[in-house]
């Protein structure tokens, strides 16, 4: 079986511009969930959908698609 993880991030946030890649305990929040979906066993590929081109990239460094 596959599955697939997907995590959504839109960079236009109103109320904390640039969140996803903002630090939170240490690492950029998107970095959270990439790390989630890449540790389940059940998930063969992890991707990030993005309308944000530096979420793309730190979601890249960190082993997402």
């Amino acid at each position: 079986m596959k599955i697939l993880g997907l995590v959504c991030a839109r960079g236009g946030s109103k109320g904390i511009p640039g969140k996803n890649i903002k630090e939170f305990a240490g690492k950029p929040l998107i970095v959270h969930s990439i790390e989630a979906s890449l540790k389940c066993p059940l998930v063969n590929r992890t991707v990030v959908s993005t309308d944000d081109e530096k979420i793309a990239e730190v979601s890249i460094a960190h082993g997402a698609e």
